[in-house]
């Protein structure tokens, strides 16, 4: 029911509204529905297998990638929230900013009402990897650590890292600022010499950035209408003036995707993220690329997504953010009160447990 369900929403989407001349344009296909196919795709032919938590999955290895605009064609800033089910917006943006703060403690997310990193912040979690000496709460060098701090030499989450390693997340910031055409502007949080002291190796490690100019419709020349007076130092040194406004895209790969819970609230993350590096950086957002390797869904959610797989999508939100000059070059200080998102209107929620 759940696939024939979508395949008529798909059918709907692409039947055309005839125009003065009788022919017909295709809509677009909605984009939440990658996901729901490949959940529906999971449940028909994913291999059973247990997994580390001991409560055991359906899974498969490197789905077609997931790809969602970040803009809606005409310069309004689209965030691909699914509808499906309510996302937890409040937890994305503040665990977002928790990992752009460098934090490694849980308990600031826990005092503020998030609790998506108690199960691993836990005294019985850390005692049970060997973490025994640690603080509840304290993580290890995780996600924050290693976009800021990529490098240093680990203590406990209380110590002060200004200064040390390599602030990676500046220096995406820098690169799209000043050298655009980089092919290296990568924020890594897969550290091998760190894995060992984290509570939980990082599940998304690796996102790329890449900053595209449009293009004409015609002759493939560059569209003088989108030129910015913005001068640019590309990487042969030369000057691009009055080149159009950049488009932003991300690609992220994610090693072990919980598409029940966590892919939802990575979509949301990922795509939050490239948004502010554009603003920051003076950028258009254009779009965010989903690379899975194992997706998987965990046993214990298999009813719940069938009852997300009946749902029909609605429209993704807008969002404004509220905050400085557009290009300024700044990614820390934000707050979640930048973040203005409009339009969302998803079914209700469902329930499903965290596997830790």
């Amino acid at each position: 029911m759940a696939s024939e369900s979508r395949d008529t929403h798909a059918a709907q989407t692409v039947n055309a509204s005839a125009n003065q001349n009788g022919t017909s344009t295709p809509a677009k296909r909605h984009e939440e529905l990658q996901y729901l196919d490949l959940v529906q795709d999971i449940l028909d032919n994913g291999e059973h297998r247990p997994d580390r938590t001991g409560t055991g999955t359906y899974s498969i290895f490197a789905p077609t990638p997931l790809k969602f605009s970040l803009n809606d064609g005409h310069g309004t800033p689209i965030l691909p929230l699914l509808t499906t089910k309510r996302v937890f917006l409040r937890a994305v943006v503040a665990e977002l900013l928790w990992f752009i703060e460098g934090s490694t403690s849980s308990i600031s997310l826990s005092d503020a009402g998030v609790k998506i990193w108690d199960g691993n912040g836990s005294r019985e979690f850390l005692d049970s990897v060997g973490l025994g000496h640690r603080a509840v709460g304290d993580l290890g060098p995780v996600y924050g650590f290693q976009w800021r701090h990529f490098g240093a030499e680990y203590r406990d989450a209380a110590t002060d890292y200004t200064g040390q390693g390599v602030d990676q997340l500046a220096e995406v910031v820098h690169k799209l600022r000043h050298t655009p055409y980089d092919r290296r502007i990568i924020l890594s949080a897969w550290n091998p010499a760190d894995l060992k002291k984290m509570a939980l190796p990082p599940c998304h490690m690796f996102a790329q950035f890449y900053v595209s100019y449009p293009r004409s419709s015609s002759g493939g020349k560059r569209d003088p209408s989108t030129a910015t007076s913005a001068t640019t130092t590309t990487n042969g040194g030369k000057k691009d003036e009055d080149k159009p406004q950049g488009h932003l895209h991300c690609q992220l790969y994610q090693r072990s995707c919980d598409m029940g819970l966590g892919v939802p609230f990575n979509i949301a993350s990922y795509a939050l993220l490239t948004h502010m590096i554009a603003h920051a950086c003076g950028l258009v957002p254009g779009s965010l690329t989903h690379v899975m390797g194992d997706a998987h869904v965990y046993c214990d959610h298999v009813d719940a997504l069938r009852v997300q797989l009946g749902r029909e999508p609605r429209d993704f939100p807008t969002l404004e953010v509220a905050r400085g000059e557009k290009g300024d070059g700044v990614i820390d200080g934000w707050r979640a009160e930048d973040f203005v998102v409009s339009g969302y209107n998803p079914h209700k929620s469902i329930p499903m447990k965290m596997s830790v």
